[in-house]
């Protein structure tokens, strides 16, 4: 069973920057209710690509050296990393048919 894995500041380089296959890292924060809204569509997505995307949350309170060294500036904020490098990113909570929409068309285009 899939779903997201919790990333900070010590496992960042690793778990992201490191990955093998394309990482989704959803920005956020426990005050942010655009946040709580998208969470369970992020844990969804989690589980629905498990193989294919891998899937982690950032905590922004807790890290904000990431967040900053990405220039976060608005929550939720989703980030397509591949090879360690962003290939797009998506900011504001949006519907789960545009997240899949975009998490398919990176896939399509990673192969």
């Amino acid at each position: 069973m899939g779903g997201a894995l919790k990333v900070s500041s010590d496992s960042w380089q690793k778990e992201v920057l490191e990955a093998e296959g394309p990482v989704l890292v959803d920005f956020w924060a426990s005050w942010c209710g655009p946040c709580m809204m998208i969470a369970p569509i992020v844990e969804e997505m989690a589980t629905e690509y498990a193989g294919k995307l891998k899937v982690v949350k950032l905590n922004t309170d807790e890290n904000p050296d990431i967040a900053s060294r990405y220039k976060i500036m608005g929550i939720p904020t989703l980030i397509f990393f591949k090879d360690g490098t962003i290939a797009d990113q998506i900011v504001g909570a949006v519907p789960k048919t545009q997240l899949k929409a975009k998490i398919d068309s990176l896939l399509i285009a990673k192969q």
